[in-house]
């Protein structure tokens, strides 16, 4: 089932849920996307019709963060948990362990997707890494890119380059590398890697992982100022 969210269509499952569908995609063989959707993507959206044009024609759609979950719940049309990338990636690595699957990471600083898959890999030790390739590189590199991926031959195409420039390259290079799952995760190679730290377990469930996110990197507080304009946004929408 999809709920309706300022235009955009998002798929209301939880993580296992999640993780199911995703399996689902590689038994197909066929190439599908999934977008992980936060409140700062989707406030864009409704400025540039062409990213929400992305989320509409993504096969999976998930609630990435406390924001989305509230204005569902706003908007009346609730959703039963948030599937953040991080978390998704986590747990598609973790049953990837034991499926056998392959998975490539590109994006992020170089040497930190060797990190993350390396990582990765410790903690699930039947996990194939099909290959990594850092995030540093021009359009004009995307084909050489591409077809290292598509001769690696990964189930999974975690990319790690930022939204939304992470869903835009997926959306135009899919076809051609032809993975059963793209995905984006944003900053989850920096975590995952140890090169950044998490927020704590309290601070995640109370759902403030934005709070630590701001204290440890005070540069993001223009990113953070949409998160206040999202919730007018919201609020105006369907309460007003």
């Amino acid at each position: 089932m999809r709920v309706e969210l300022l235009g955009a269509y998002i798929d209301d499952l939880n993580m296992d849920e999640t993780v199911e569908k995703a399996a689902e995609f590689i038994r197909s063989g066929r190439p599908h996307r999934v977008i992980t959707l936060n409140p700062e993507y989707l406030y864009r959206a409704q400025a540039r019709r062409e990213l929400l044009d992305l989320v509409n024609s993504a096969d999976l759609v998930t609630a990435d963060g406390t924001g989305i979950v509230w204005a569902c719940k706003i908007a009346g049309r609730p959703v039963k948990e948030r599937v953040t990338g991080i978390d998704l990636m986590l747990h598609l690595c973790a049953r990837g362990g034991y499926e056998g699957w392959r998975v490539f990471l590109l994006g992020a600083a170089p040497g930190v997707a060797e990190e993350a898959a390396e990582r990765l890999k410790q903690q699930n030790p039947g996990l194939v890494i099909a290959g990594t390739h850092h995030g540093y590189f021009t359009d004009a590199e995307s084909g050489r890119i591409v077809e290292m991926i598509r001769r690696a031959g990964p189930h999974i195409l975690f990319v790690a380059l930022g939204a939304p420039r992470q869903e835009q390259w997926i959306a135009r290079y899919q076809p051609r590398i032809g993975v059963p799952v793209a995905i984006g995760v944003g900053g989850s190679f920096d975590v995952i890697s140890g090169r950044k730290k998490r927020a704590p377990r309290w601070m995640q469930r109370l759902k403030i992982e934005w709070l630590y996110r701001l204290i440890k990197e005070p540069s993001r507080f223009k990113r953070q100022l949409v998160l206040p304009k999202f919730a007018l946004l919201v609020l105006r929408r369907y309460l007003v």
